[in-house]
C-alpha cells in the first residue's frame, strides 16, 4: 500500500503545501487504489476521475502561483461523497431506480463546504435504498462488500463511504445518519465517523431529506481513516446555511482543551435482543481501561430504558412524519401497491429491495397504536434527560452492534440490532465511532463514544486518545480487497 494511502487528510494537505508531493500525485494514488479494490467492493458507484485530476492540476497551479499561505485546510486532498448528497453533475438516486437518470444541478451545502475547504471529490459511493437499511444494496448499483471480508456487509446507509475509506482508497468522506448510518459503516469497516449534535451541521441538498424535528435527528457528518481529521472536518461542515430549518449555530469547543484527568467515562452494557459478543465487550473494556490509565474516572452503569431503544426511535421519528411519507419517497402510491411490489420482488421483478418494501408496509404502525407511541415518546424524553445527567461533562461508551460485521443478508433475521445506534439520533446527542483494532478473525471492532449536546469536541478528544492508545484504523490484510 502506497504511503499516501495511510496518511490523514491533514498530513496529505501539509505535504502538498510543502511540495513533498503534488495534489495530482495524491489524487492519482487514491484513484489507482479505487480502481484496484472497487471491482471487489463496489463502493464507488459513479466516479469522476477525470474531473478530479483536472481539479488536482488546478490546485497545484494555484500553489505554484500564490504560494502556500492562505490555502484552505484540505487543499488538493481527495475525498468521496455519499451518493444521496448533491454533487454537481453526478447522480443522486439514493438507490431508487426511478431516479437513475437524475443528475444534481448544484452541490449540497456540506459538499460545497468540503470543496471550499480544498477537497477534491473522486466520486460518489453506494447507499441502501432511500438510505434506510443496514445493508448498502439497491437495484441501481447492486451491493457493496466489506474490505476486510467481501462476504460480509458494510453497514448502511453510508456503507460505500465506510468501505472505500476502510480499504485505504479515500482519506475521508461525507455521510448522513438518521439511525446509525455513519456509525455502523464506520464500525463494520474499521474507520472513524462522527454523528454530530442534532442541528450542528446542515443536511440541505440530500435526498431523501427530513422535516420538522427530524431535521435534527437526520445528521450530516464525516467518516475518515484518521482521528486527527475529525474535528477539522466538523469545523468545515458546521453552522447554519439558511436552508436547513433544523440547523443552529452551536458554539464549537476544542478537543485540545479536553483533559482526560478525571474525565467522567461511563460504560453502559447494551440492552438488545441479541447478546453482545465477548470480543465486542472485551474491546470496549480495553478501551475503558486505556482511558482509566490515562486518568479518566471510569464507572459502569446500566440504563434499563435502553431496552426500548428501537421503539423510542421509531416513535419519535414517526411522530414527525405523515402517513405514507416513505411510500411517497419510493414513488409507490398506496400500501396495496406495495403488496404488489412484494409479490413482484418474490419473482425477481421489483425495482425495490426487500427492506424498503418492508419499511413501507410497516411505516404507519405507530399511528395504529397511538397510546403506545405516546408512551414511547415520553420514555424517549425521560431517557434523554437521564443520559444528559449521566454523561455530564464526560462521555458514555456503548456498543455499536452486538457482533462484528455480519454476513450479507443476516440482519434481516432479526432486523432490530441497529437499536444500539438509532436511539442516539432522537436523543440528538453527539457520537463518535472509534475503531478498536481487529477481532481474531481480522474484522473491525469499535465503540460508540457518546457526549452531551454541543460537546462534540469531547467525544472527538476521546477518539484521539483511543487512537493513540489502541492504534485506530488498521488497513485490511488477508481476506480483503487488498489481498
Amino acid at each position: 500500500m502506497s504511503s499516501l494511502l495511510t496518511l490523514s487528510a491533514l498530513e496529505l494537505a501539509a505535504g502538498v503545501r510543502a511540495g513533498r508531493w503534488s495534489s495530482r500525485e495524491a489524487v492519482d494514488a487514491h484513484i489507482a487504489e479505487i480502481e484496484r479494490v472497487n471491482p471487489v467492493l463496489n463502493a464507488v458507484v459513479f466516479p469522476r476521475f477525470d474531473d478530479a485530476r483536472r481539479e488536482a492540476d488546478a490546485a497545484d497551479a494555484r500553489l505554484a502561483r500564490d504560494g502556500p499561505d492562505g490555502l484552505p485546510p484540505f487543499h488538493g486532498v481527495p475525498c468521496t461523497i455519499k451518493e444521496c448528497f448533491a454533487l454537481t453533475g453526478m447522480p443522486q438516486t439514493a438507490g431508487l431506480v426511478s431516479r437513475a437518470a437524475y443528475r444534481a444541478p448544484e452541490d449540497a451545502t456540506a459538499v460545497h463546504r468540503y470543496r471550499a475547504a480544498g477537497a477534491i471529490p473522486m466520486g460518489v459511493t453506494n447507499t441502501s435504498e432511500l438510505c434506510m437499511w443496514m445493508e448498502s444494496s439497491n437495484a441501481v448499483y447492486g451491493r457493496t462488500n466489506n474490505p476486510y471480508d467481501p462476504t460480509r456487509m458494510v453497514g448502511g446507509s453510508s456503507g460505500g463511504e465506510g468501505a472505500i475509506i476502510g480499504a485505504g482508497a479515500s482519506p475521508f468522506g461525507l455521510g448522513s445518519d438518521v439511525g446509525g448510518s455513519i456509525r455502523m459503516p464506520a464500525y463494520f469497516n474499521g474507520v472513524f465517523g462522527h454523528k454530530p449534535t442534532g442541528g450542528l451541521i446542515p443536511g440541505s441538498g440530500q435526498f431523501p431529506n427530513a422535516k420538522g424535528d427530524a431535521l435534527r435527528y437526520l445528521t450530516t457528518g464525516p467518516l475518515c481513516r484518521k482521528a486527527a481529521d475529525l474535528w477539522p472536518l466538523v469545523k468545515v461542515l458546521a453552522g447554519p446555511d439558511d436552508l436547513d430549518a433544523g440547523c443552529r449555530a452551536w458554539p464549537l469547543g476544542d478537543p485540545a482543551t479536553v483533559s482526560l484527568q478525571h474525565l467522567p467515562v461511563t460504560v453502559v452494557p447494551a440492552r438488545g435482543a441479541q447478546r453482545t459478543a465477548a470480543e465486542v465487550t472485551d474491546a470496549i473494556a480495553r478501551a475503558a481501561r486505556a482511558l482509566g490509565e490515562a486518568g479518566a474516572s471510569v464507572r459502569d452503569h446500566d440504563l434499563p430504558r435502553l431496552r426500548h431503544s428501537l421503539e423510542i426511535w421509531a416513535s419519535m421519528l414517526g411522530e414527525t412524519q405523515g402517513r405514507g411519507d416513505f411510500r411517497a419517497s419510493m414513488g409507490v402510491p398506496s400500501i396495496w401497491a406495495l403488496w404488489i411490489q412484494l409479490l413482484a420482488w418474490m419473482v425477481g421483478r421489483s425495482p425495490h429491495t426487500l427492506p424498503a418494501i418492508g419499511l413501507g408496509l410497516l411505516e404507519d404502525v405507530g399511528k395504529w397504536t397511538p397510546a403506545r407511541t405516546a408512551r414511547m415518546v415520553a420514555e424517549g424524553h425521560a431517557l434523554r434527560a437521564e443520559l444528559i445527567e449521566l454523561i455530564g461533562d464526560g462521555v458514555l461508551l456503548y456498543p455499536t452492534y452486538p457482533t462484528v460485521a455480519p454476513k450479507h443478508h443476516r440482519p434481516l433475521l432479526p432486523p432490530i440490532n441497529y437499536a444500539h445506534v438509532c436511539v442516539f439520533n432522537v436523543m440528538e446527542l453527539p457520537v463518535t465511532q472509534v475503531p478498536l483494532g481487529l477481532s481474531a478473525d481480522g474484522l473491525p471492532l469499535g465503540v460508540q463514544v457518546v457526549g452531551a449536546p454541543g460537546h462534540d469536541h469531547v467525544t472527538v478528544a476521546v477518539a484521539l486518545a483511543l487512537e493513540r492508545r489502541m492504534g485506530g484504523w488498521v488497513p485490511p490484510q488477508g481476506r480483503s480487497a487488498n489481498a
